[in-house]
């Protein structure tokens, strides 16, 4: 097939979500209490999920069915088109074949949204009046808000402090679709309160606007918490990105060598490379899956495999992940939805048990790979999804050093219409690099709390 853009039609959005637990030859530890340090059990966490998505956490189903009210909403942007990016072949003067599934074509401008309607539609028709959540670079803050607002939910979004002066039209985005945004750490909180008594200026994290999310919806009956990543049932919604490219790709007549996506908590990685990994699991599909992260943050390529909390106050329960200790405070980079501690579950026992590879990047060569795409394929990609440009660069360098023809497919996850303040840094040569230095990584890990992974 010839076509640069290849499309399905509504008829072909996935009836049902690809659960990898299913597949996977070794699942992940369970989560832990955080009190009583025993294995979670489902009334667990029903103070802050309801319960339908906490069977989705569990289940170990193959398939799960997606609401028809959720798939109404899916076809205001799904299917999702899936380029090739030919002028970008032309410019790398490689032999490699380069596609993309461009998620950036949802109300919300990114893959988010596939989640946030399916996690409003469950907690609605459980009688939740209320949504907390809290956001990086605002992508998901918008995504939930959108959501919320379809289904006549409240919305609060506690917005990583750095993120929310750095990228303050998502923040008006929130606020158009009626959600309350606070800059985390926050006075609204206990958890934000104690963080500002020790540090004043933190830039904060998602580890800390999670303990305040968590916080919140724990002290409400009316409220519950959404979270935009990191969990099973998250990823689980957004494998209706892999399961329509697998579609696409066959359409287009070429199966992938390499799956790309960047990482921070993992539903972006998971969504894409999830249907691929159950043919690599169970079709023997000889297909590579590689997670691309900031050296900034280099959870999976640097962190310790071990349990840990996934909020800084100690809130949630142990999840057993890479992580570079739930204290860990990333440095202010431009990619703010990849500055996670941890990662999923379900993405790091992968990465553990050698069928998905991890890589770390630099934030300068991220805004260069992100300024060659825009000027080749004409759009602007955010810093987050960028990671994955520059992985699938050096693949497509790769392959024409070594004279092959290979396929390459990443997942373009949102555009960067609003993170233009982080270009203009890049381009006025203000950007800096900031590798982890081995002893404030030392130092974090240190602190992990003492739980045999077993």
């Amino acid at each position: 097939m010839s076509e640069t853009k290849i499309l399905l039609t509504e008829k072909e959005i996935p009836a049902h979500w690809y659960n990898i637990q299913a597949d996977m030859p070794q699942l992940p530890r369970p989560p832990l209490h955080p009190a009583t340090g025993k294995p979670v059990a489902p009334d667990d966490l029903k103070a802050i999920f309801p319960m339908s998505l906490i069977e989705q956490e569990m289940t170990r189903e193959r398939w799960v069915e997606i609401p028809e009210e959720v798939r109404e909403i899916y076809r205001l942007w799904r299917p999702s088109p899936l380029y090739r990016a030919r002028r970008l072949e032309k410019a790398l003067d490689t032999p490699a074949r380069i596609f993309y599934k461009y998620e950036g074509v949802s109300p919300a401008g990114s893959h988010k949204l596939n989640t946030a309607v399916p996690q409003a539609y469950f907690n609605k028709q459980e009688g939740i009046k209320r949504l907390t959540t809290e956001t990086g670079a605002g992508q998901w803050g918008v995504a939930l808000s959108q959501a919320c607002n379809f289904f006549g939910l409240e919305c609060t979004v506690y917005m990583v402090k750095v993120s929310y002066y750095q990228k303050p039209y998502r923040r008006s985005m929130m606020e158009i679709f009626g959600a309350r945004v606070f800059a985390s750490p926050s006075e609204e909180t206990a958890a934000g309160r104690k963080i500002l008594s020790a540090e004043p200026d933190s830039p904060g994290s998602l580890g800390i606007a999670i303990s305040e999310a968590v916080e919140d919806a724990a002290g409400r009956e009316d409220t519950n918490y959404a979270l935009g990543s990191v969990l099973n049932h998250v990823l689980l919604h957004q494998t209706v990105i892999g399961l329509e490219a697998r579609e696409q790709m066959a359409k287009a007549g070429y199966y992938p060598d390499v799956v790309i996506a960047c990482c921070g908590g993992g539903s972006n990685f998971g969504g894409l490379a999830f249907p691929f990994a159950h043919d690599k699991l169970v079709r023997e599909a000889k297909v590579r899956l590689v997670a691309v992260e900031p050296s900034a943050c280099p959870t999976l390529t640097r962190g310790k495999f071990a349990y840990d909390y996934g909020d800084v106050a100690g809130l949630t329960p142990l999840l057993p992940m890479y992580t570079l200790g739930a204290e860990f405070i990333p440095p202010g980079i431009h990619a703010g939805g990849l500055r996670y501690h941890g990662d999923s579950p379900l993405v790091s026992q992968l990465v553990h048990d050698g069928i998905v590879e991890a890589r770390a990047v630099d934030q300068t060569v991220v805004f260069q790979s992100a300024v060659m795409f825009a000027r080749s394929e004409g759009i602007v990609p955010a810093p987050e999804s960028a990671h994955a440009i520059a992985c699938a660069i050096e693949e497509a360098l790769a392959a024409r050093e070594a004279g092959e023809a290979r396929t390459i497919l990443f997942n373009l996850s949102g555009h960067g219409f609003l993170d233009l303040p982080s270009y203009d840094a890049y381009l006025a040569g203000k950007l800096e690099d900031y590798p982890l230095p081995e002893e404030v990584l030392a130092r974090s890990l240190a602190r992990l709390p003492r739980v045999d992974l077993g």
